[in-house]
């Protein structure tokens, strides 16, 4: 079971953003550790999953899970576009020793209930009995998934332990918070609220470059104003811009992500750099 506060890490790319860095997993790895999380969910949407093809996603989930320490947490995302792709990818990290896996819903087709609780259902039971996480994610699958899906994915398996739910504001991420699931809190904004009203943690994009100022939201220690964080690195292409921070941080992981996203501007990283040290 996941616990605790969580990066959803970048994916270290090379070549332009064409292949997997495999040297950088390791430090990245450390680093977040090292920064006081409790682990990390790969290959999400900071993460770049839904661009690599099958065999990236699995030789990524393989680097991150072997560069795991003990008592650290690896997640796999392992949502597709369809549930073939999404069961090869469950069993596979099942089959790695990943701590949990999450699946977002597939995206662009508006599926019914019936169809969704199927697709979930094939995927948790490809990964059995590893812990299992629906990802919701309206914004990015197109539709949210309804609760009563839910209800009826806990009767059909029993390793669908929670939700990682990204949704926002407060009023589309309330409906998440059921009782008996862990739900984690994707928004920066929105963790004070979700841990007072029962979330078991937080599964946070801006924790892979600021790990420890997530952490300390997390713990309840003053720190910086994630908000103010997220709003900093999104005014500019935000994967490539997490990177940069993270080569600045000491990290050795190169700017690099994957078509159609896109490097930073010159201009985009000078300003990045300016406003970093302004921190």
């Amino acid at each position: 079971m996941l616990k605790g506060a969580l990066a959803a890490a970048v994916t270290p790319l090379a070549g332009g953003g064409d292949i997997l860095d495999e040297d950088a997993f390791d430090p990245l790895v450390a680093f977040l550790a090292g920064s006081g999380l409790d682990g990390l969910l790969a290959l999400g949407t900071t993460g770049e999953g839904i661009l690599l093809d099958g065999g990236e996603r699995r030789r990524a989930a393989e680097l991150f899970v072997a560069a795991r320490p003990d008592e650290f947490a690896i997640a796999v995302h392992c949502g597709a576009q369809t549930t073939r792709a999404t069961v090869e990818l469950a069993a596979h990290a099942a089959d790695l020793g990943a701590d949990a896996v999450a699946v977002i819903g597939p995206p662009y087709f508006a599926l019914d209930d019936r169809a969704l609780l199927e697709h979930f259902a094939a995927a948790a039971l490809a990964c059995e009995p590893v812990p299992f996480y629906v990802y919701e994610f309206a914004a990015r699958s197109g539709y949210s998934v309804p609760p009563s899906v839910l209800a009826e994915l806990r009767e059909r398996v029993s390793n669908f332990v929670g939700l990682k739910v990204s949704d926002k504001p407060w009023d589309r991420f309330a409906p998440y918070l059921i009782e008996g699931l862990d739900v984690f809190v994707g928004p920066e904004a929105l963790i004070g609220q979700g841990l007072l009203e029962g979330a078991a943690g937080v599964v946070s994009g801006l924790a892979t470059a600021f790990p420890s100022e997530v952490v300390a939201a997390v713990r309840k220690i003053p720190g910086p104003n994630l908000e103010g964080l997220r709003e900093g690195l999104e005014q500019f292409p935000f994967h490539a811009a997490a990177k940069h921070v993270l080569g600045r941080r000491g990290v050795p992981i190169r700017e690099y992500v994957r078509a159609p996203l896109r490097r930073l501007t010159e201009e985009e990283r000078d300003a990045l750099d300016r406003w970093l040290a302004s921190l």
